[in-house]
């Protein structure tokens, strides 16, 4: 872990203690933990009970079938976001139509998975970063499910994004990364570009005096999208190269970015399983229950206004 980066201590070992504000397990909100990661993500991973299923959407189609079953005895329902043969371009991700069918089966939780480049030294290609913020600087999504469309929910989401993401939920992926040894920087800033072309030199350094860390084409406008439908959110970002300000070594091409992780994509498996784990012995009635609240009391429309 590098220096700036929060500490983490690993509960590992230590037998949990039943909070004394327990709910009896009959009164626990279900959880359901969806997954969206790059294609290739569900090979290997271990999914008890596999099950395709096509979900219907008011805003079309996902990228995919989605693939229901069990890990570590958790519901899970995983999702390819460039389409399992990766022939979807980040701008034609029709990101409404996968948060909305993740909903609709009922997932309470998000963990995603993001191929990111480097901004700085200390972000070193196979490190993993959980990010605490993002920079959206795409242009061509659909950023809402309230856009006033046949089809779409009544009224306009004025949704707050601090905390970006979910706090609770970036933990335990970040314990689950430290449990195993992994690099792990537990904050960072991602900056989503329109792609599909990578930055220049110049977009580099304007990134970086921005305060982002690392770029993806893929986090926006998806992690708004999460919270707008009320389900805690978080990325495990898996850092594949270093973005074309370092001078120092050559330009990654995209066959060497694929081939970093595909290489590493059972590394990522492991923190998601672990982490999912972790997250399906604990309570999150309440954390579930504000995040829905959360839109709630910052939806309007004109009956509420007048």
């Amino acid at each position: 872990m590098e220096e700036g980066d929060e500490k983490v201590k690993s509960k590992e070992g230590k037998k949990a203690e039943k909070p004394a504000t327990e709910l009896p397990a009959a009164e626990k909100e279900d959880i359901k933990i969806g997954i969206i990661g790059e294609s290739g993500l569900d090979t290997p991973i271990v999914l008890k009970d596999r099950q395709e299923c096509a979900v219907c959407t008011p805003f079309g189609k996902p990228s995919d079938i989605i693939i229901e079953g069990k890990i570590e005895n958790c519901n899970c329902a995983l999702l390819s976001r460039n389409g399992r043969l990766h022939d979807i371009m980040p701008t034609n991700i029709n990101y409404r139509a996968n948060i909305w069918a993740m909903r609709k089966l009922g997932c309470t939780h998000i963990l995603v998975t993001h191929t990111v480049s480097s901004l700085r030294e200390h972000i070193q290609c196979g490190d993993i970063v959980v990010p605490h913020d993002f920079i959206d600087s795409t242009t061509k999504r659909s950023q809402t499910f309230y856009d006033g469309a046949v089809g779409s929910p009544f009224g306009v989401c004025h949704l707050p994004m601090s905390p970006a993401f979910c706090e609770r939920t970036r933990f335990h992926i970040i314990n689950a990364a430290s449990g195993l040894r992994y690099p792990v920087h537990s904050k960072g800033t991602v900056l989503t570009l329109e792609g599909p072309r990578y930055s220049t030199v110049t977009e580099n350094n304007l990134y970086r005096n921005m305060g982002a860390d690392i770029l993806s084409m893929t986090l926006c406008p998806e992690a708004a999208l999460a919270k707008e439908a009320g389900i805690l959110y978080a990325s495990l970002s898996f850092v594949t190269n270093k973005e074309c300000w370092c001078t120092n070594q050559p330009i990654a091409t995209t066959h060497e970015i694929i081939y970093t992780y595909k290489k590493h994509v059972d590394k990522v498996q492991r923190v998601l399983i672990r982490a999912i784990e972790s997250i399906a012995k604990e309570d999150w009635t309440e954390d579930i229950l504000k995040a829905k609240i959360l839109v709630c009391s910052n939806f309007s429309n004109r009956n509420e206004l007048f």
